[in-house]
């Protein structure tokens, strides 16, 4: 999600990204507001654009299965990244991650 806010994918994730529909873990946005708030992000959460994209995203809440989810996987990660990988999980949504230790993972369903 950072990536696509700070217009920093590459070409295969941006086709990737604009050939599907997105869906995101409700931590992302608080993930979002800490980046801006530590001045990580320079963007503005009430931007009419941004907006526009939360209203055509889908956005999971923590359910008590990602919840325990998240502490079975196959990697140890910050309790946010853990949350978003045990959504991709439950949702059955593959997951678009740089994070090299998600990527390791066998349990987290990621783009073919």
């Amino acid at each position: 999600m950072v990536a696509l806010l700070s217009g920093e994918l590459s070409t295969a994730e941006l086709d990737l990204i604009t050939s599907e529909s997105i869906a995101i873990s409700d931590i992302v946005l608080w993930e979002l507001a800490k980046l801006l708030e530590l001045r990580r992000l320079d963007f503005e959460l009430r931007d009419p654009e941004f907006l526009a994209f939360l209203r055509s995203t889908t956005i999971f809440p923590i359910t008590i299965e990602i919840a325990r989810t998240s502490t079975q996987l196959d990697f140890k990660s910050d309790p946010a990244d853990q949350i978003i990988a045990a959504t991709s999980i439950v949702e059955r949504v593959p997951l678009v991650t740089r994070d090299r230790r998600i990527l390791r993972s066998k349990l987290v369903p990621f783009p073919k």
